[in-house]
């Protein structure tokens, strides 16, 4: 009889809860002990030469300003530590549900709509404050006589981008780790032969945490477009 491996997991209703807590105080405690190894002057600004804690902090700093800069523009340097944040807490909830028997809480539509409408609401801000009543003049349309019907797009348009977000994320996660779940439930020593399915659900993980937080700059950008 092959062990089930979902069977770990106590509360699955309530789990991601417990898991989303988890993964920000373990974060923060990271973030932390990182920047006391960060040091002060030259020694800060000077990456770190050996494989270590703050080394992980820096490159993921690194990748998303490079990343922020080709999406976003010269006025990116502002959302560099946002969307680093964003890109780290991400990645850390969707690996969660590698393990087995752990429920991430990526993996629950309340969860990413959460993450969805906080994106929603920070590009919004930040369209206001850059460009104030102009940028509620492009919900209006390029000409007066289409602004009826370009307001009820526009509106559509930008309220339905937290949905599919949300949905983007918690689906493919779901798929991803119900499918690794159940093969290691058929698996009566599940110890060698589920490594290229761990493999697959790393490049998952990373490429979900990089498309979430890689559109959400793309409505930063938009929000910020002169054009607007």
């Amino acid at each position: 009889m092959s062990f089930n491996w979902t069977q770990l997991a106590v509360g699955h209703e309530y789990a991601h809860v417990a898991t989303l807590g988890v993964s920000a105080v373990v974060l923060l405690g990271m973030g932390l002990y990182a920047r006391t190894k960060l040091g002060n002057g030259e020694e800060a600004v000077i990456p770190t030469g050996k494989f270590s804690l703050r080394g992980l902090f820096e490159m993921n700093v690194e990748f998303i300003s490079k990343l922020c800069y080709s999406v976003i523009g010269p006025k990116a340097g502002p959302y560099v530590p946002f969307y680093s944040t964003i890109f780290v807490f991400v990645l850390f909830n969707n690996l969660i549900g590698i393990i087995p028997g752990m429920t991430p809480a990526t993996e629950n539509i309340n969860t990413t709509f959460a993450f969805g409408v906080f994106s929603f609401l920070v590009y919004n801000i930040v369209g206001l404050k850059h460009g104030g009543l102009h940028y509620l003049k492009h919900f209006l349309g390029p000409v007066w006589y289409l602004a009826p019907l370009m307001l009820i797009i526009e509106i559509i348009s930008h309220l339905i981008r937290p949905l599919t977000l949300s949905l983007r994320l918690s689906n493919v996660m779901t798929g991803d780790h119900t499918v690794l779940s159940v093969f290691l439930g058929l698996l009566k020593y599940p110890i060698l032969y589920p490594i290229p399915f761990y493999l697959l659900g790393l490049v998952v993980c990373f490429i979900q945490a990089f498309v979430f937080t890689l559109l959400s700059m793309v409505y930063v950008a938009l929000a910020l477009s002169d054009e607007h």
